[in-house]
Parts: C-alpha cells; sequence; structure tokens
C-alpha cells in the first residue's frame, strides 16, 4: 500500500528545488535535508497558508499556482514548472524586473486608459498576448478550447501551439476569431511546411517559427518529480512514450502527415534558407520566436521577416542566465522600428508588462500564468488570471501618467 504521507514528503522535497515552490503554503516551507530554501516572497507575495477557492478570490496570478499543483498529478506540474538545467534562466526571468524602475509622469488626466493595441491591421483590446504552450489537456481536460474561450471573453490575441492537444481549426472555432500559429518546424521541411499551409488554410494570419529549440532539453525538476509520481508516471506512459512519433500520438496537428525521417519537434538543420522558403510559400505573416541576439534581429529584417518574439521559452529550452527584459533594448535598437518586437517569459504584474512596453514592445505574451489559471479552475481561471493582468496594466499605465499605449515612452524605463 502507497503511503499517502510518504508521497508527499517526496513531492515535497523535489519541489523545494524549484523556484516556483516558493508560493507553497507555510507548513511546506519547512527545511528539507540536503535540499536549499525556498526563494524569497518576491516570487509569490500574498498569504500563504490559504488557497483559493474560486477564481474570484484570486488577488493576482501567483494565487492559482499553489491551486493548480494540487489538482494536478506531481508529473504534469513539474512539465508546467520546470526549466532547464540549474534553472538559472527561469529565475532570471523573474529577477530581471528588477533591473529596471519606472519613471512616471504627473498632472497628467488618465481618467481614461486605452490599453487597445494594433498589430498587422488587427486591433486587440490589450496588448496581453497568449502565448503558445503544449498539451493543455494535461492540465485541464477542456485544454486549449478552455483558454480559446477565455481568449474571447477578453478579446486576446492567441497563439496556438504545434503540440497543442487542440486542432487548429477547433480552437479557432473557440475562439470566434482567428489564432496565430507557432510552428516547430521538426527537421523534415515538408512536416513543418504540410503544417504551417493547414494553419494558413484554417485562417491564421500568423504563423510564429520557433527557433530556440535545438538541443534535448534538460528538465531535472520535472524528471525528479516524474519518477516520484509513481501513479502519474503510468499514466504519462499510456499516453505518451518515447520518441517523436509517441509523443504527438495526441497532437492532432500531426494528424494525417507522412513523418519521414523527422526525429524531433525541433530543428538542429534550421536555417535562414528554412525561412526564406516559407515565407516565399505560404502567405501568411512570418514571425521568430526565441531571437536573443541583436545581430539576429538585423538578420531578421533584413530576410523579410514580419515580426520578432523576444523569448527564452521561459527558461525552459536552454539556461543563459539573460532574462528576455534585459535583452529586449538590445532587440529593439537591433530593430529599430522597422518590424514589430513582442516579447514573453516571466510576466507576471502590470508593472512588468509596462516596463517592456515602455522600452517599446509591441505587445508582451503570458504563457505559465494562464495555465495556472487552468489548471486550477478551467476556463473561469484563465479568464480572471486575464481580468487580473488587464486589472494591474491598466493601474499601472494611469500611476505612469500614460493614458494610451503610444504614452509609454523609453523614458519612463531606467536602469536601477
Amino acid at each position: 500500500m502507497v503511503d499517502p504521507q510518504a508521497s508527499r514528503r517526496r513531492l515535497l522535497r523535489y519541489l523545494a528545488a524549484s523556484p516556483l515552490f516558493a508560493g507553497a503554503p507555510a507548513f511546506a516551507q519547512a527545511p528539507v535535508p540536503q535540499t536549499r530554501l525556498p526563494d524569497p516572497m518576491i516570487w509569490a507575495p500574498r498569504e500563504l497558508n490559504e488557497l483559493i477557492d474560486s477564481p474570484s478570490r484570486a488577488l493576482n496570478v501567483f494565487d492559482f499556482e499553489p491551486v493548480a499543483r494540487q489538482k494536478m498529478s506531481a508529473a504534469h506540474f513539474g512539465y508546467l514548472a520546470t526549466g532547464n538545467d540549474d534553472e538559472v534562466t527561469l529565475r532570471a526571468n523573474r529577477e530581471g524586473f528588477a533591473a529596471f524602475q519606472l519613471r512616471p509622469r504627473r498632472l497628467i488626466d488618465v481618467s481614461r486608459v486605452d490599453m487597445k493595441m494594433e498589430l498587422f491591421g488587427a486591433t486587440w483590446d490589450s496588448p496581453i498576448v497568449i502565448a503558445p504552450t503544449a498539451s493543455n489537456k494535461a492540465f485541464h481536460a477542456d485544454g486549449e478550447i478552455a483558454v480559446a474561450k477565455a481568449a474571447r471573453a477578453g478579446r486576446h490575441l492567441q497563439m496556438l501551439s504545434t503540440v497543442a492537444t487542440t486542432s487548429i481549426e477547433d480552437a479557432i472555432e473557440a475562439r470566434g476569431a482567428p489564432l496565430w500559429f507557432q510552428l516547430y518546424p521538426t527537421n523534415e521541411w515538408h512536416v513543418g511546411l504540410a503544417m504551417a499551409k493547414r494553419a494558413e488554410k484554417a485562417g491564421a494570419p500568423a504563423i510564429v517559427v520557433t527557433v530556440d529549440v535545438l538541443a534535448a532539453q534538460n528538465w531535472e525538476m520535472f524528471q525528479r518529480l516524474w519518477r516520484a509520481d509513481k501513479e502519474g508516471a503510468a499514466q504519462c506512459g499510456s499516453c505518451h512514450g518515447m520518441g517523436l512519433r509517441s509523443f504527438v500520438r495526441r497532437k492532432p496537428h500531426f494528424d494525417g502527415l507522412d513523418l519521414g525521417a523527422a526525429t524531433s519537434t525541433g530543428a538542429t538543420n534550421l536555417t535562414w534558407d528554412f525561412i526564406k522558403r516559407l515565407r516565399d510559400t505560404v502567405g501568411t505573416k512570418i514571425l521568430l520566436k526565441g531571437i536573443l541576439a541583436r545581430e539576429d534581429a538585423k538578420l531578421a529584417v533584413e530576410h523579410g521577416v514580419n515580426g520578432i518574439v523576444v523569448s527564452n521559452h521561459g527558461g525552459r529550452s536552454e539556461d543563459n542566465g539573460r532574462s528576455t527584459i534585459e535583452v529586449l533594448p538590445e532587440i529593439l535598437v537591433a530593430v529599430d522600428g522597422r518590424i514589430p518586437v513582442l516579447v514573453d517569459s516571466g510576466f507576471r504584474r502590470g508593472t512588468d508588462i509596462v516596463k517592456a512596453l515602455a522600452m517599446g514592445a509591441k505587445a508582451v505574451c503570458i504563457g505559465r500564468p494562464y495555465l495556472w489559471g487552468l489548471g486550477a479552475f478551467g476556463q473561469e481561471g484563465v479568464e480572471r488570471v486575464l481580468h487580473l493582468l488587464r486589472r494591474e496594466l491598466f493601474a499601472a499605465m494611469q500611476q505612469m501618467g500614460a493614458p494610451s499605449l503610444k504614452d509609454l515612452v523609453p523614458a519612463m524605463v531606467t536602469r536601477a
């Protein structure tokens, strides 16, 4: 018979090593032998002794994380929470915001604030974008459909992942508007092209090519939680085993495709030639997700790319140690306003979003927070997460003296 208390102690030992564990209830904060102490409260500033029992009780997005952790299997939570290697980049994505301070302006009428964002001829109610994330049904049975319905309620732009557990056709129907499609090209041109053309046919106005997944990821926290969660690991094994073909078995964008010699969703053979061929073949906008160097940003412009997403994959693809908020300025300088720049990774507060927008980002993409909401309460949780971020952004713009997004300017941000 499995000892629940022993299983819980094992789980807490593994979670204690994660920067996302800092928000755990106080009873779980006691040091465990041979583990480091939890991170400072900067990660989740809230009352630790009570879990919310409904989305409406959430005061900030952090309130959803411990509820999602409680409801998910340890293996699935580990997949969501993990970073690569030592998780230095995962931490940096939050800590990087402290490197910048805001310079608010005063005596400006902010009784009305317009958060509308225009991008590629479409207008959205806010610059908060739903980032593409994998396997949403691992976190809630309604998966990407719940997320799409929440995006519809808040009129958010949504990106859908190649490895979503819902097809782009079904997600667009649930959203009631076109979605952007995030593309993992694989190492076989015909596979990536087929998915891009399917997305275009479904009505996606933009293809976002992920360029930062090359090597196999070293997700140690996920592996430890997966090992500790015997029951969850067994369930995972029944759904998806080892290898690409097993992994994509429940990923509808791969349905009917001849994978040929494809061995992974990422592409170690990805070059600018692929981008040119894709741009010459599909009629959608083409963006690159994962650009972190000014040299590549300049090349993106030269190769006719329509936009960039500054992203380190939430600290999941590599442990380079740089937060995206710290990378963003050099990318903006390199692009020099010629194409729009979006950014993701680590954004949790309205003030985080304001810093990026003031620097010059067109929009900010949110990942883990809406998955916390999804895992905790399904569609209602996602809606509440997005509502809280919109509310915080609205208040932050008022405090900054910015009645519209164009009033957020670089002079409002300074290095700490």
